[in-house]
């Protein structure tokens, strides 16, 4: 089996008389012997230098989405199945930032320092810290509720774009009786006025805005492409277009083709990172794809925090890595 260059490698700290037996799995080394693992990736120009250790921060944590950079640096992603925000320190340590968090998913700051959420318990998109400054921005579309936020991010002017990718029902399950909003793209604008500006996408999931604000990128988890729209001063968006193919394509346990797009973080020189079943897919501003940054586990969603947003963070089935960058992540927005 062959592997493309920009895949991770694993070096094992063993001595001749600890060596257990070595099987390669899809690009990673397990190691029988007790020993921890060192994960580090292969040269992305500009993203990431050869041999860069990919840190494990912890893991066993029970859902993990929604990172976003904290006003000091840190790190706050969120826990979806156990309701709780947890805060990474600059050092690795971890702790809860938020409890009680109505199952909330992606975060976002808005000017105010607010920090808003979209919430998959009680459907919802609102504001869930400060504690006393907790309220509804949007619950529902046209009179239906929505069926699964998923993914946010603030402008500069304070509009809330997000995601609604519909519930999620499993092959061979019956649908809900009850009736949601369709899966869309929808927009809360600074006055707080909903609109759902998109529609057209088999399952919306990660969404991004380019630095200077004028694309809108959709990961959409059921397609081959990363979506692009771009966008009018009003906050409305043109027609889609794909913007970069993900190598990340293919057939999942269910049978179902998806590319496992799911989270997207932009840098400080447009570059688009995505998390999908490849691992961390870069493109440039353009579309190029860069190269990929593969994972020990399949990512979920990441984000740029630390010291001048240096350091990619990125989270997936239960734990936590953080990943030293050549490139800053974009400092214009919290994410």
């Amino acid at each position: 089996m062959s592997f493309r260059s920009n895949r991770h490698v694993v070096r094992p700290a063993l001595s001749r008389l600890t060596l257990g037996l070595v099987v390669l799995l899809g690009g990673v080394v397990a190691i029988s012997a007790a020993h921890a693992q060192e994960a580090v990736s292969q040269a992305i120009p500009g993203v990431v230098a050869a041999g860069t250790k990919i840190e494990q921060i912890k893991d066993g944590f029970k859902g993990t989405e929604g990172p976003v950079a904290l006003p000091d640096g840190s790190l706050a992603f969120t826990e979806t199945q156990a309701s709780r925000i947890t805060r990474i320190a600059a050092d690795g340590t971890t702790s809860t930032f938020l409890e009680n968090s109505n199952g909330s998913n992606g975060l976002g700051f808005n000017a105010k320092g607010e920090l808003i959420s979209v919430q998959v318990d009680d459907t919802r998109v609102g504001v869930v810290y400060p504690q006393g400054h907790e309220r509804t921005l949007a619950s529902s579309y046209e009179g239906l509720p929505f069926g699964r936020p998923n993914d946010l991010v603030v402008d500069k002017r304070g509009g809330v774009y997000f995601t609604d990718s519909g519930v999620n029902v499993p092959p061979g399950q019956p649908g809900p009786t009850k009736v949601f909003a369709k899966p869309a793209v929808y927009r809360i604008s600074p006055e707080g006025v909903l609109k759902r500006l998109a529609a057209d996408i088999e399952r919306p999931n990660g969404i991004q805005l380019s630095p200077d604000e004028k694309v809108l990128y959709v990961a959409n988890t059921l397609g081959e492409h990363v979506l692009a729209y771009d966008l009018a001063a009003d906050g409305s968006v043109g027609a889609r277009r794909n913007f970069a193919k993900l190598a990340g394509w293919s057939k999942n346990d269910s049978g179902v083709w998806s590319s496992g797009a799911d989270g997207l973080a932009v840098d400080e020189l447009g570059r688009l990172y995505v998390a999908s079943n490849a691992g961390i897919e870069v493109f440039s501003s353009s579309g190029e794809a860069l190269g990929a940054i593969a994972l020990p586990r399949k990512p979920q969603n990441l984000a740029f925090a630390g010291a001048g947003k240096k350091s990619l963070y990125i989270v997936g089935r239960g734990a936590a890595y953080r990943i030293v960058t050549q490139t800053a992540g974009y400092t214009g927005r919290a994410k």
